[in-house]
């Protein structure tokens, strides 16, 4: 169990080697560094929601019998 004076302060940064250019990096998450994020967000991505698809049962599922007795 996880008390709240156990938990890591999220507000300080990583030192790391940046993935993309390996130049050193400092950011709060492991990722592309702040130069890096510029360059690919220059590159005109689309941005678009993606959202699961709705669940929907097989059908060759039966139902149990005990559920459709009446």
């Amino acid at each position: 169990m996880i008390v709240d004076d156990e938990r890591p302060d999220m507000s300080l940064d990583l030192d790391f080697d940046c993935p993309r250019c390996k130049g050193p990096a400092s950011e709060s998450f492991y990722g592309p560094c702040s130069s890096c994020r510029r360059e690919l967000s220059l590159l005109g991505g689309d941005k678009r929601d993606v959202r699961a698809a709705e669940y929907e049962p097989k059908m060759n599922v039966t139902p149990n019998q005990v559920a459709t007795k009446e």
